[in-house]
């Protein structure tokens, strides 16, 4: 019996999917242009082109940088996700996102910074360039700019009881 059946058309097969399974602990670098599925604890870096996915009972510790992200587990790290990040219920995510798009359900738990970025920005965090967003430009000096010292005192200053006026 002859097969033509050709499976680049298909979704995301069973066997494309890395999986680190409740109970294992793994360190170091995992790469991956196919889904990833952590229930372990990893402690490391995570780049995967595709979408990953963390579970409940999870630890990562280290960054995570992805096309997508579904994360109930506990990291401390950041993310650096090209489309959407979702922070489900039981997740508690110490460290900074770098994302475009973001979805937290109502007892997600966040601490850090979020910056919403494009995905030319997401390209030049995960080269290793720093992107014009993150630059902080240096202030102006300006002659009508309101100086605080001795040549202009200040509205909100108190003045020295001998330069109050007497009555």
């Amino acid at each position: 019996m002859a097969s033509n059946y050709d499976r680049s058309g298909d979704s995301v097969g069973v066997n494309d999917v890395s999986r680190i399974s409740a109970g294992s602990s793994i360190k170091g670098e995992i790469t991956s242009p196919n889904d990833i599925r952590i229930d372990g604890t990893f402690e490391g870096k995570i780049v995967s082109q595709a979408k990953v996915v963390v579970g409940e009972k999870a630890v990562v510790k280290g960054d995570i940088v992805c096309s997508s992200c579904d994360f109930w587990g506990k990291i401390d790290g950041n993310f650096y996700v090209k489309d959407t990040l979702c922070l489900k219920d039981t997740c508690v995510v110490t460290g900074d996102l770098h994302i475009r798009r973001l979805q937290v359900d109502l007892d997600a738990n966040f601490n850090g910074n979020c910056k919403m970025i494009s995905e030319s920005e997401f390209t030049q965090l995960t080269t290793g360039e720093r992107p014009a967003m993150y630059d902080i430009p240096a202030p102006e000096e300006d002659e009508e700019t309101f100086k605080v010292g001795k040549a202009a005192p200040s509205p909100f200053s108190t003045p020295a009881a001998d330069e109050i006026p007497e009555a």
